[in-house]
Formats: C-alpha cells, structure tokens, sequence
C-alpha cells in the first residue's frame, strides 16, 4: 500500500478463529515461491512464473512491504492478503481522483475450499475499517474465476461494473465498511 494514512504499519497479529494475519518472516520464502510458481494459484493472474526464476528473485525476507499479510495456519504459511492502492490508469474506480485501497489475495491450493480466505479477508477488512472508516475497498477478479466470485459475494462486495482487461471480462465490485454486514 502506498499510503497507509494514520494507520501503523506492521500492525500486531490478527487472530482470528483458526488463523493469524502477520507480518512475513524469512520462513515463509518457501511459500512465496509456490503461490508464484503454481499454475493453479496463477491461473487468473496472468499464470505461473518460472521457479529457477522465483529462487533468484524473492528476497530471503520476502513480502516485507505494508499492506501485505501472510495468512498463517498452525506456524505456517497458507497465503497471502493484500491492501494496495490501485493504480489510477487501470480501469475500475468507484472514486473521480481513483487511488482506492483494492484487496487481493492467494491461498496454496491445500487451502482452498475450507473457509479460510473468507476468514481472513474479512479479517483483514475489519482491521482496514477500523484504522480507516468509511474508506471503500474494491476487488477485481475475473468473472471466470468462480471461486473468486463467490469469495467477493460472500465476503459482501457489489458489483459496479465490468470490463475488459488483460484479455478476459473483469468483475469490479466495492465492499464499504458502512454497509457490509459482519
């Protein structure tokens, strides 16, 4: 995230029911590399990169940078959530002056389908509404990706618009803390 505003930067571990939202450490290099590596983590998100490649490039601390959080299960590393502002030359804003705090994340394919990006997303949105209130949240995702849809609805984003990106139709939608329901 570019700016953080008033909010401190690493901010100390959320928990919640299953999962601690903290700041990356040099064990989760390891981690890292497989969310970039992986073609079924990759697949909307312009694909897999090339390990050899990864081992050079991802520093031995890597993710140290605010608005990211590592998603950690039992001491280890199952994902990834990020807030960061979005780029005003992309398309999708919900602001004229644009810079809106957009959240993304991958999870290691051995965590999908169990809830725990929903839990920490939402975690991770109350932390936001807390340090930030009122500030709006926007997702991107590609409409084919259905689980990312579901995530977005569940998790309480709307739809503002789609459009073509990248080559496929995106899903734009904005989650604001003075709406959403839990």
């Amino acid at each position: 995230m570019t700016e953080l505003g008033t909010v401190v930067w690493p901010p100390a571990p959320i928990r919640t029911e299953r999962l601690v939202l903290r700041q990356s450490e040099a064990r989760d290099r390891a981690a890292f590399i497989e969310l970039f590596a992986l073609p079924e983590v990759r697949t909307y998100l312009g694909g897999p990169r090339p390990r050899d490649e990864l081992e050079h490039a991802v520093p031995e601390l890597p993710g140290r940078r605010p608005g990211l959080f590592v998603v950690d299960l039992d001491g280890a590393m199952i994902g990834t959530i990020t807030l960061d502002r979005r780029d005003a030359e992309r398309p999708g804003h919900v602001r004229p002056e644009a810079g809106e705090t957009e959240l993304g994340y991958m999870f290691l394919p051995e965590a999908w389908g169990r809830g725990y990006a929903a839990e920490a997303c939402a975690a991770a949105l109350d932390w936001f509404a807390d340090g930030l209130p009122g500030e709006p949240v926007v997702l991107c995702t590609q409409t084919a990706n259905d689980r990312s849809m579901r995530l977005a609805a569940k998790l309480g984003f709307t739809e503002v618009q789609r459009f073509e990106e990248w080559g496929a139709e995106q899903w734009f939608g904005v989650w604001s803390p003075v709406t959403a329901s839990g």
